[in-house]
Parts: structure tokens; C-alpha cells; sequence
């Protein structure tokens, strides 16, 4: 057993029912190939419970500063995620997270970069309309909705992937990409909010 699958069997322990996590859309999560993940980002324990709820590995792209916290630091690398610079383009982080998607993977991406201090889906950035679009990776909208609290339901909704064939061949700007797939969040937590 690996130390990603040991982690998730006890965060899944512990996380399912501490929150009665309802997962919905699991069916549809691709079960082979490159998935570009994106979830909106309202608690610090978004990256365990949507990574437990799919059948897949995740490898989460994390703020950097993570990475530098003892102990915690070495055991968020085990976890396959991967450090990525805030604020500024991140040229390494980019080529982490095309070669995980080419070589059939799923990473998890949070399009807003940071948590909604206020619950509300914010603005994506850039970068995930790029891996959309220079990848040839499932894309599947994600959104984590409800109040973190004890024994009340949380849910998690996976969404279809969304088809982008049309949109890598007329050369769709990576913001435009975004904005669709931040739509397709927004519309999964209208639905199921």
C-alpha cells in the first residue's frame, strides 16, 4: 500500500462521516487518462475531501508555503501534491502539472488560487484555462458546497467532463477557457446548493 492510499483510507475514516460527505457525480469521473480537476476552494480541507471521494490519485497543486511547514511539508509531498509560487506565473509548477495530465493523471486544481473568505465563487485564474487547453486531459468541474461543520452534510458534485475539442482548435484564449469552466462550477453549486 502507498503512503497516498494509507492517507486517504484514514482521511476517508475520519472526513465521511465527521461531515457526512454526500459525493454525487462519481460515476462519471473518467476512469483513465489526463482529468484536470477544478473545485472551488472554501475550506483549508477541500484537497482531502475532494481527493477522497474519487476512485483516482490526485496530485493537488499547492501554495508553496505549505511545503516549508515541518513535518506537515513532507507529508503534503508524499500526498503527490506539488508546490506552485502565488501571485506571479509559476513556470515550473506549469510544467509539473502538464507532465502529470500527459503522462494520465488527475490533478486537482483550485481555478481561484485561494480560499472564498466569503463562500462565494470568485474569479479563476489563467492557469487552468492553460492546462485545459494544452493538455489533452478530461476537464471536470468540481464544487464543494455547504458549512464545514460537524455531522451536518457536506457535499461534493462532480460534474461531466466538458468537452474541448472545439475550443483547442479555435485557439480559445486560456482566460476565456476559464471562464467556462468557472461557469460550469457556479452551475453545479446552483443546482445542488
Amino acid at each position: 500500500m502507498t503512503f497516498y492510499s494509507f492517507a486517504k483510507s484514514v482521511l476517508y475514516a475520519i472526513l465521511k462521516p465527521l461531515y457526512r460527505i454526500d459525493a454525487i457525480g462519481t460515476e462519471h469521473f473518467p476512469k483513465e487518462g489526463g482529468v484536470l480537476l477544478c473545485s472551488n476552494h472554501i475550506n483549508n480541507l477541500d484537497p482531502p475531501v475532494v481527493g477522497i471521494m474519487v476512485p483516482r490519485t490526485v496530485h493537488f497543486m499547492a501554495k508553496e508555503e505549505l511545503f516549508s511547514v515541518p513535518v506537515f511539508g513532507k507529508i503534503v509531498r508524499m500526498c503527490n501534491a506539488f508546490p506552485v509560487k502565488r501571485g506571479m506565473s509559476d513556470r515550473d509548477a506549469l510544467r509539473k502539472g502538464l507532465s502529470v495530465l500527459k503522462e494520465g493523471h488527475v490533478l486537482g486544481i483550485f481555478p481561484e488560487g485561494t480560499r472564498s473568505k466569503n463562500g462565494e465563487l470568485g474569479k479563476g485564474l489563467a492557469g487552468v484555462g492553460f492546462f485545459a487547453l494544452r493538455s489533452n486531459a478530461h476537464v471536470v468541474p468540481c464544487a464543494v458546497i455547504g458549512p464545514y461543520k460537524s455531522f451536518r452534510k457536506l457535499k461534493v458534485v462532480y460534474g461531466n467532463p466538458m468537452p474541448m475539442e472545439e475550443l483547442r482548435k479555435a485557439k480559445a484564449s486560456p482566460e476565456e477557457v476559464t471562464e467556462l469552466i468557472m461557469a460550469e462550477i457556479h452551475k453545479l453549486i446552483k443546482e445542488h446548493r
